[in-house]
C-alpha cells in the first residue's frame, strides 16, 4: 500500500490471525487422523464420516451404523442391533445358550444321528435314550434288549410328617401312582405295599391288598395326610416286622423274590432308626434312602443299605427327584442282580445270596430280573418331571 503492507498468501491458503503467516484451508490432510473427512473449523477441523457411518468416541475414526456389520459380534446365527449395543438371535427351531452367542437346536435328536435304538429324550444340551416298556439299555446306554419279567416285593415308607407339607405330600402321592402304571402288578409279578408314618405309623395297604395298579392308585389318592410328628424308626420297625411277612402278602424267602424298600424322609426322626434299619437290611432287605429338604446326612446313613452311594439320595427340593429316579434306575438294577437268588449245583436247589455277604453272583445269570424296578425307573423320571414342573407353576 501506499506508507504500509499487507501480507497475502498463495492460492488454497489462508492468512492467521497474525496477519503474516499462512495456513492451508485443507488443514494437514496427511496429519489429521480422520478416517474418512477432516472438515476445516477456524484454526481446528473436525472429523466427519460417510454415509451410513457414525464416529467412534475418539472422534477421528468411523464404524457402520449397523453396529452388527462393524464389529465381530460372534453371533452364531443372527445379530440384531439395540442402540448402541446388539443382540444375538437364532433362527426358528434353535434356542440360545448361556453364553448369549451360540445356538443349540431345540430338538437335539432331531439334529444329530444320536444313535438311540428305541427313544431319543432331549435333556437340555444334550440327549438320553430310553428304551420301549419291556425293554432295558445296555451298557453303551444307547441299544435295548428285551427281558424276561421277574417278580419283586416293593414296600414304600413315606414321610407324612408335618415338616413335609401339604403340598409335597400330595406329589408324592402322585409320584407313588406313577410309578404303579409302570408295574405289572399282579400276584406273579410286581407286589406293592405302603406304609406313611408320622407320630404313629399307618399301613395305607399291604403287599397282599390289591391285586390291580388301579385299585393300588385308588388307595393311594384317599391316603390322608397325617401331618404331626416324625417316627421314622417307628416306620421301619413295622416295615421289618410285618409288611415284608407272608401273612401281609410278602412271598417266603424260598420263593427268590427281591425285597426292597424305598423310605422318603424330609426331616430328622425323632426316634432311633438304625437299630430297626440295620436289622431290616440283615434280613435281605434292599434299602434306599431319599432324603429331602432338612433330612440329616448321618440318619440317611443310618437308613440306606450298603454301599451308601449307591442307595442314599438327596435332594434340597422336590425339582431334584429327576436326576435321583435316574440314578435309582442303576441302582436298583444293580442290587436285584446282587441280592437275586440262584441255583445251588450241589442240591439242585435255590439258594438266597442277597443276605450273605461273602457270596458272589453268578456272571451268567440273567441279569433282566429287575425288570419291573428298571421299568419302574423309567415311568418314575417321566412322573417327576411333570410333577416338578406342575408344583413350580403352582407356587
Amino acid at each position: 500500500t501506499e506508507d504500509s503492507y499487507i501480507c497475502k498468501c498463495h492460492e488454497d491458503f489462508i492468512l492467521r490471525e497474525d496477519g503474516k503467516t499462512c495456513r492451508s484451508k485443507l488443514f494437514n490432510l496427511f496429519n489429521h487422523g480422520c478416517e474418512h473427512v477432516c472438515v476445516p473449523t477456524g484454526e481446528s477441523y473436525t472429523c466427519q464420516c460417510h454415509k451410513g457411518f457414525i464416529l467412534r468416541r475418539d472422534r477421528k475414526t468411523c464404524r457402520n451404523k449397523d453396529l452388527c456389520k462393524s464389529i465381530d459380534h460372534g453371533c452364531e446365527h443372527v445379530c440384531i442391533n439395540n442402540n448402541n449395543s446388539y443382540s444375538c438371535q437364532c433362527h426358528e427351531g434353535f434356542v440360545l445358550r448361556q453364553d448369549g452367542k451360540t445356538c443349540r437346536n431345540k430338538d437335539v435328536c432331531k439334529s444329530i444321528a444320536h444313535g438311540c435304538e428305541h427313544i431319543c429324550v432331549n435333556n437340555d444340551d444334550s440327549y438320553i435314550c430310553k428304551c420301549q416298556e419291556g425293554y432295558v439299555l445296555k451298557e453303551d446306554q444307547k441299544t435295548c434288549r428285551r427281558c424276561t419279567e421277574g417278580p419283586v416285593d416293593l414296600v414304600f415308607v413315606i414321610d407324612g410328617s408335618k415338616s413335609l407339607g401339604e403340598d409335597n405330600f400330595e406329589i408324592v402321592k402322585q409320584f407313588v401312582s406313577g410309578i404303579l402304571d409302570s408295574l405289572e402288578i399282579s400276584p406273579k409279578a410286581a407286589r406293592v405295599g405302603l406304609l406313611q408314618y408320622s407320630t404313629e405309623v399307618r399301613t395305607e395297604f399291604t403287599l397282599r391288598q390289591f391285586s390291580s395298579a388301579k385299585d393300588m392308585k385308588k388307595a393311594v389318592s384317599q391316603m390322608k395326610y397325617m401331618g404331626r410328628g416324625s417316627m421314622t424308626g417307628l416306620a421301619l420297625k413295622q416295615m421289618f416286622e410285618r409288611s415284608f411277612t407272608e401273612t401281609e402278602g410278602a412271598r417266603p424267602f424260598s420263593a427268590n423274590v427281591p425285597r426292597i424298600s424305598i423310605v422318603f424322609t424330609d426331616g430328622r426322626a425323632q426316634d432311633e432308626v438304625s437299630e430297626w434299619a440295620a436289622r431290616a437290611k440283615r434280613n435281605g432287605i434292599i434299602i434306599y434312602a431319599i432324603g429331602i429338604g432338612k433330612a440329616i446326612e448321618e440318619e440317611l446313613l443310618e437308613i440306606a443299605s450298603e454301599p451308601s452311594y449307591k442307595h442314599l439320595f438327596y435332594a434340597e427340593d422336590f425339582t431334584a427327584m429327576e436326576d435321583i429316579s435316574e440314578e435309582l434306575r442303576a441302582q436298583i438294577c444293580e442290587a436285584l442282580k446282587e441280592s437275586a437268588h440262584q441255583q445251588d449245583p450241589s442240591s439242585g436247589r435255590l439258594r438266597k445270596t442277597g443276605p450273605q455277604p461273602s457270596a458272589k453272583a453268578s456272571k451268567d445269570k440273567d441279569q433282566c430280573k429287575c425288570e419291573n424296578l428298571v421299568t419302574f425307573q423309567n415311568y418314575a423320571t417321566n412322573e417327576v418331571r411333570k410333577l416338578t414342573q406342575r408344583y413350580i407353576l403352582s407356587e
